[in-house]
């Protein structure tokens, strides 16, 4: 269960947003100063933030505050604001923030935005040995070369399409991760991809075609009812 920290000095939106994301199934703390908001952050190690840029002074504002948690490690941040000029947006990403949304808004969409940076997140956090910019991924017998755009698997190339090496290479660089198919979409495709609803499972059955036409052995193995991981039988 993710843990959420809710940063605001209105205390609707406050009370509003902890009793919607328990709802959404999250553990949610709150805080309503920039003092209160850095403690918890020490205390409770969210795994997001939820920060309202304008905070009472004396002290630190939004945009303080995520430069300070940007410090100490990518956190998620979304930031609300009652601003909406380009300028109040470039600064609350150059703070750190990952995403930015503007008061008032409707809570679905907090709560979209919120997922979609908690899944960003999980995926990012640890690429087991493959770092982002590596020339070549490997798992087990499988080989990747970015360079040469080519799969080798054992002793064998592997033709593959574009979407299919693009598809491979996602799942070699998260190994041993469920991926979900909206994540997959999301990465693989584009994340408002409108296509036909089966377009992942399509693609994973052509592209484990490919991969075990000479190797028996699968590497792409189906999680019941969650999606898809690479991983040994």
């Amino acid at each position: 269960m993710s843990k959420i920290l809710v940063v605001d000095d209105d205390p609707r939106i406050l009370s509003m947003l902890k009793r919607g994301l328990l709802l959404e199934g999250y553990e949610v703390e709150t805080a309503a100063t920039g003092q209160e908001a850095l403690r918890q952050a020490r205390q409770n190690q969210p795994d997001l933030v939820v920060l309202d840029v304008m905070l009472p002074e004396p002290g630190p504002d939004g945009l303080e505050i995520s430069r300070s948690l940007r410090q100490n490690g990518p956190l998620p941040i979304l930031m609300l604001t009652a601003k909406d000029t380009v300028p109040d947006r470039v600064a609350g990403l150059e703070a750190g923030a990952d995403d930015y949304l503007v008061k008032p808004f409707a809570f679905d969409e907090l709560v979209a935005r919120v997922k979609a940076l908690l899944r960003r997140s999980v995926l990012n956090e640890d690429y087991r040995g493959n770092p982002p910019n590596t020339t070549e991924l490997s798992f087990a017998d499988l080989v990747l070369k970015l360079k040469e755009y080519r799969a080798v698997r054992g002793n064998y190339s592997i033709d593959l399409t574009a979407r299919e090496f693009k598809l491979l290479e996602f799942f070699m660089r998260h190994p041993r991760q469920v991926l979900s198919r909206e994540m997959i979409l999301e990465n693989v495709w584009t994340i408002d991809y409108e296509g036909e609803s089966n377009v992942v499972d399509v693609h994973v059955r052509a592209l484990r075609d490919k991969l075990e036409a000479r190797q028996k052995s699968r590497l792409i193995q189906t999680v019941r009812g969650a999606g898809y991981a690479l991983r040994e039988e």
